[in-house]
């Protein structure tokens, strides 16, 4: 089949490709960066180079494929995410319409059953929408959890000052995901298509609080490691030192607010669908073990 997937080389989109070319799938990648090209073309998979916000370019990319793995990308300097994020799945939705795509796979969000009040999760409630809007398409949306990965970001804190933290406290639960266990479960909904109508999956691979994922961390590296709640403010000032806008900052901000106070997996909690393989324990011994060979 040919499959069409957005999000460049991304943790997800990368292995995908790879998980849908190794089953004989014809796969286009679609990045708006020229420089991986060659890395695309080097898996094996056809580089579509624009933008997802050119809906022309888009409906070209889509057009002829059986299926399209479809993902918002990062907007870290944001002013206006709830808008950019909308804006896009609007051109997905014309662009699937226009080249007469029948199954979508879209990358959603734990949080996204709301249209407000979980911060950049809430934001896919109206992605969601919008993709819903068609009438002839069947879509399934994956709602992954906090991706493992995203703990990279936290490694130097971990192995220079013993901690690591949000602003949430280390008792309560967060859902987490290996962004492989996302690929493989959208490989199989793209190569089986026996999917009908529009539904949504959760995506998860471990449930675990901060206290315990620190635990793993000093079990990893023989030191002691300590949960640290953050400040709101802290967190948000933390996130605009690492390129986020101030607008994108408070949001990332809210999505703690919520898991603090335990909105953000009510919907989840009813249902639990798509547990992934990957425990978090194996996770973090590879991204240490990583760390001590770069």
């Amino acid at each position: 089949m040919k499959i069409t997937i957005t999000g460049s080389l991304g943790n997800v989109s990368r292995q995908l490709a790879i998980n849908l070319i190794s089953k004989g799938h014809q796969v286009t990648v679609i990045s708006q960066d020229t420089n991986k090209a060659a890395q695309i073309t080097a898996l094996g998979a056809v580089a579509a180079i624009g933008s997802v916000k050119d809906t022309a370019f888009l409906t070209n990319a889509f057009r002829g494929a059986d299926a399209v793995y479809t993902m918002v990308p990062p907007l870290a300097t944001s002013e206006a995410y709830y808008d950019e994020v909308a804006a896009i799945a609007a051109n997905y939705r014309q662009a699937l319409a226009d080249a007469g795509v029948k199954h979508v796979v879209n990358l959603s969000s734990i949080g996204a059953h709301v249209p407000a009040g979980n911060g950049l999760s809430s934001a896919f409630y109206r992605v969601e929408a919008i993709l819903n809007e068609l009438p002839d398409t069947n879509i399934v949306h994956l709602r992954a959890g906090m991706f493992y990965t995203n703990f990279y970001g936290s490694l130097k804190m971990i192995l220079q000052q013993q901690m690591l933290g949000n602003n949430f406290p280390g008792d309560a639960r967060l859902v987490l995901v290996h962004p492989h266990d996302i690929a493989d479960v959208a490989t199989t909904l793209l190569s089986d298509l026996t999917f009908t109508g529009k539904s949504f999956r959760y995506m998860t691979s471990d449930e675990k609080t901060g206290n315990e994922i620190a635990a793993i961390f000093g079990q990893v590296t023989a030191q002691p490691i300590q949960w640290i709640p953050f400040p709101d403010e802290a967190l948000k000032q933390g996130a605009m030192q690492n390129g986020f806008s101030a607008h994108m900052a408070a949001l990332f901000a809210e999505v703690g607010i919520s898991i603090g106070q335990g909105r953000l997996l009510e919907d989840y909690e009813k249902n639990k669908m798509v547990a992934g393989k990957r425990k978090f324990e194996d996770f973090a011994g590879e991204m240490l073990k990583a760390a001590v060979n770069s």
